[in-house]
């Protein structure tokens, strides 16, 4: 198979390797599509802890199954199927038996821990593996929904009852999450990179009720935000922005230092929690509401060998909606 291998310095190495074989309780698939995520930036920028090299990363991966290894009876030969970040729990820590699997005390993580989707094959836990068989959108539009979607799902429904939704950093999370707000009844208000128009544009053009910079202030008290950029200065930017009672989600997995801020933001009862992973629940919720609420990504799509450009595109902010790799 071809893949774009992390080697752990300079840019993705393309390399031929050896096929791989699902084991017990895995499936193999041929890979259609694969985002590219924020947190593949942060593995190539060594903001996370090292987790095995060479590894090949992506976690937002389409894909049909091509074989299934021992024990696996849930899924078939040709199924069109999805894999996400969470690619393993133990069954057996106290977060696990309490139904907290997003926080596994030994969990493995696709294209982070275990090898990914910047490929051709890719080979994941079959627990993990999603079908995808209510979804009728391309395999480009559909990778992004494995991560931005699924972790925007769990973020807005951690961010409680709200009307008035703040979205910080509108990248492929943020504008898959304000269509399902949307479809929810909430207005929503995005904040962007500074003199960033043409995402404010965008985000106008998807039903926000108001777009600006992240330096701005909202137009009225919000009754949530979810912070997407992993800008720790956002954190008492969108504490102001609610209103008591209020909640702040962060979503990402890496955050810069957060700035000492007085007590006055926090005060009024206002909540500051955080997204950690996911679970399959997580999944099979929001895939159900993907084609109810009408749900499309907007999506560049780059070939497989391209990878390196994809990653330099995002980080560069120069990627409207997600960037998804298609071998």
């Amino acid at each position: 198979m071809r893949a774009m291998v992390w080697e752990g310095t300079g840019a993705l190495k393309e390399r031929d390797l050896p096929d791989p074989e699902p084991g017990p309780g895995e499936v193999r698939l041929v890979v259609r599509a694969c985002g590219v995520c924020r947190t593949d930036l942060h593995l190539i920028d060594g903001d996370l802890p090292p987790g095995g090299l060479p590894r090949i990363p992506g976690h937002e991966i389409v894909g049909i199954v091509d074989r299934l290894g021992p024990g696996v009876v849930d899924l078939s030969l040709g199924q069109r199927v999805g894999v996400g970040w969470l690619g393993h729990s133990c069954q057996r820590c106290p977060y696990c038996l309490a139904g907290h699997e997003n926080l596994c005390d030994q969990p493995a993580f696709t294209g982070y821990t275990r090898d990914g989707g910047f490929a051709t094959l890719a080979v994941a836990e079959a627990r993990y593996v999603y079908p995808l068989d209510g979804i009728d959108l391309a395999d480009a539009m559909v990778a992004p929904l494995l991560c931005a979607g699924l972790i925007g799902w769990r973020s807005l429904v951690m961010a409680g009852p709200h009307r008035k939704l703040g979205i910080y950093g509108f990248g492929a999370a943020g504008h898959i999450i304000l269509q399902v707000a949307r479809w929810q009844g909430a207005e929503v208000f995005v904040f962007t990179r500074p003199g960033d128009l043409a995402a404010q544009e965008f985000a106008l053009t998807l039903g926000a009720v108001w777009a600006g910079s992240s330096e701005e202030p909202p137009p009225e008290p919000l009754d949530a935000a979810i912070l997407y950029a992993p800008v720790g200065a956002l954190v008492p930017a969108a504490l102001a922005a609610v209103r008591k009672g209020g909640r702040v989600v962060c979503a990402g997995i890496h955050m810069s230092d957060i700035p000492a801020f007085p007590y006055s933001l926090l005060w009024g009862e206002r909540q500051l929690v955080s997204v950690a992973n996911l679970t399959r629940a997580d999944a099979l919720d929001f895939l159900r509401v993907v084609p109810l609420a009408g749900i499309r990504p907007a999506v560049t799509s780059y070939p497989l060998s391209q990878a390196n450009r994809a990653i330099q595109d995002l980080r560069a902010g120069r990627v409207r909606g997600a960037a998804v790799l298609v071998p």
